[in-house]
């Protein structure tokens, strides 16, 4: 699996700081008088582990329902890190203590972990739209979205008309009016760049710019919009109300 280390390195530079923050404060008293470093460790593992536990529950959310409203996202990845963490401590408890946690203690010791999950999910929101997002190579001044976009292709797409934008595993393909091209970036912060950018997702794995639909296939119950280059992207039915309220189909 090829792994964007540049942004996973950010990421575990956004863990670090946030898991010094919570060793300092010690919220909850949860740590009692333990060194502050072995507190470090202590909460920047918690926190990786929360992250984690909430990425897959995106990737999941994702997949099963694409296009869930924001604040779904934020309530699934909080509660899933809030999971993950907690059976985290049950695990310490266990392996320390060589006790289980009795379970009317659950509610009292899920509900802190909740708390701190959902601060940590809006700073991780936060963070993802700025420090974690892939940065435009050389955009020129005053660069609309398109432009800024396309500043992070080969020199020759920089003045392409931009088609569409498809995942492929950690990378995007970019549809231009000059040919295709990989990079390595998410979809989901294609889709907050290109949100001023006169188009549309369309598809769980979609973005299409309306200037360049050609034509409408239907085919067995299924949609497709044709490309100025002739290729052929899917319309999901998640999608297709909101394709067919921007006249596409």
């Amino acid at each position: 699996m090829t792994l964007d280390w540049p942004r996973r390195l950010r990421e575990f530079g956004v863990f670090g700081a946030a898991g010094l923050f919570l060793a300092f404060i010690n919220p909850f008293n949860s740590t009692g008088s333990a060194d502050f470093w072995l507190r470090a460790l202590y909460w920047i593992g918690l926190v990786m582990l929360g992250s984690y536990s909430a990425e897959a529950a995106r990737a999941l959310l994702d997949r099963l329902r694409p296009g869930s409203h924001l604040m779904v996202i934020l309530a699934v990845t909080s509660i899933s890190a809030a999971i993950g963490v907690t059976a985290a401590l049950m695990l310490i408890e266990l392996g320390l203590n060589g006790r289980a946690l009795p379970l009317r203690y659950l509610p009292r010791l899920f509900g802190p972990v909740l708390v701190i999950s959902i601060a940590m999910t809006g700073i991780g929101y936060m963070a993802d739209r700025s420090i974690l997002a892939p940065p435009p190579t050389d955009a020129p001044e005053g660069a609309g979205p398109v432009e800024t976009f396309l500043s992070r292709l080969p020199l020759k797409f920089r003045q392409a008309d931009l088609y569409a934008v498809s995942s492929e595993d950690h990378y995007l393909r970019i549809h231009t009016s000059l040919g295709e091209e990989l990079i390595l970036m998410r979809l989901a912060d294609a889709l907050r760049e290109l949100e001023t950018a006169g188009g549309l997702q369309v598809h769980r794995s979609w973005w299409v710019s309306k200037a360049a639909i050609r034509d409408v296939k239907r085919s067995g119950g299924k949609v497709f919009l044709v490309l100025a280059s002739g290729k052929e992207v899917p319309v999901s039915r998640t999608y297709q109300a909101e394709a067919k309220a921007a006249g596409l189909i």
